[in-house]
């Protein structure tokens, strides 16, 4: 008998890891971000790829995963459920199931959130389509930057663009460089506490010293994740808006936040709620609950950050984390490639050729 000339549909996933240098760190009350591990997924099929980045910080801390779990995700579960889908279904999942393939554990949601950028991009090169055509650009959004009070004089860089600061502190007293560095900013002023407060007066007292030296807009999330009841009761007592960031990772979220009137904005973060499709969802519901959005991220590559942009330039008005993140260590760290489709980006060759290949499937 003769061979057949069926050809079989062949699907690879390949998953890369570059460990960055923060060109401007910034610590928080738990952990100094100087470094950050990129992970790089690219999908393959019938001659299209399509690209996805997470950045998950060094270990685990206030509910979010660290590198290790996240890695131990995708390499153990995640892609080979994707893989199990393929072979079981003839073809891709589109983009709009991946999110179902979400588990209980920590480093699910930025797993999830890896793949399905990856497929989405693809999905849309493969039918020659922009992402703007999901994600029409409706506002200019403005730039947010993050800079620290906490654990040394890390210098301050601020774009010209930059609209709103994220300045990282700790409860107690600010030292007197601490004050002048406040002084000197001419930004509105996001309070970012990670969790660290112990106690109403942690923030009031913080507050107070501050006074008028800075233009403090908003305190983001001192207590503990889950904790809407005492957000809501130091959200009676201060002046300013009060945000959740780190307690923000689905809409039942959302739900209880505006329920106890714990606060009045909120960070979402793709990474943290599982992926593109529910960060926009959770975006439109906190609107009509109510509350003022905005989207964080996790030190990114240009590739990620751009893409965050055009998420944000189609569903926030509030200033975001969207600003290119520098590196040191080569030039090919801030690399990216116009494609033309899909998201319009795409992580450089070069950047791919000096990153470390951690799995590879199909």
């Amino acid at each position: 008998m003769g061979g057949s000339n069926h050809k079989v549909s062949v699907m690879k996933l390949t998953l890369w890891r570059d460990d960055a240098v923060l060109l401007h760190p910034a610590a928080a009350a738990a952990q100094r971000h100087d470094t950050r591990t990129r992970l790089f997924l690219r999908v393959e099929h019938e001659g299209v790829s399509g690209f996805g980045e997470v950045d998950p910080q060094p270990f685990s801390l206030n509910g979010d995963p660290g590198t290790s779990e996240v890695i131990q995700e995708l390499d153990g579960v995640v892609l080979l459920q994707i893989q199990g889908a393929f072979e079981r279904e003839g073809g891709l999942p589109s983009w709009t199931r991946i999110a179902r393939f979400a588990g209980s554990r920590p480093g699910s949601s930025p797993a999830v959130c890896l793949v399905e950028m990856a497929f989405l991009d693809r999905e849309l090169r493969s039918q020659a389509r922009s992402v703007l055509s999901l994600w029409p650009k409706t506002f200019d959004t403005p730039v947010q930057s993050t800079v620290s009070l906490v654990g040394g004089d890390d210098q301050w860089v601020l774009d010209p663009s930059v609209a709103r600061v994220r300045v990282k502190t700790a409860p107690g007293v600010l030292g007197s460089s601490a004050m002048r560095r406040l002084a000197s900013l001419d930004h509105p002023v996001l309070l970012d506490f990670n969790c660290s407060a112990s106690s109403d007066a942690d923030v009031i007292d913080q507050l107070a010293q501050i006074g008028d030296s800075a233009q403090v807009v908003a305190v983001e999330q001192p207590f503990a994740p889950g904790n809407v009841v005492d957000h809501a009761r130091l959200a009676e007592q201060i002046d300013v808006a009060l945000s959740m960031d780190e307690g923000v990772r689905s809409v039942r979220d959302l739900e209880q936040i505006a329920r106890y009137s714990a606060a009045s904005m909120v960070c979402v973060k793709p990474a943290r709620v599982g992926g593109y499709a529910n960060a926009r969802t959770m975006i439109i519901r906190a609107k009509q609950l109510g509350l003022a959005p905005y989207l964080g991220g996790f030190f990114e590559s240009p590739f990620a950050r751009r893409v965050n942009r055009l998420l944000a330039e189609h569903a926030i008005v509030e200033p975001s984390d969207i600003e290119i993140v520098r590196t040191l260590g080569g030039p090919h760290l801030d690399q990216v490639e116009a494609v033309a489709d899909g998201f319009e980006v795409a992580p450089s060759v070069q950047l791919l050729e000096t990153a470390t290949l951690i799995a590879s499937f199909g």
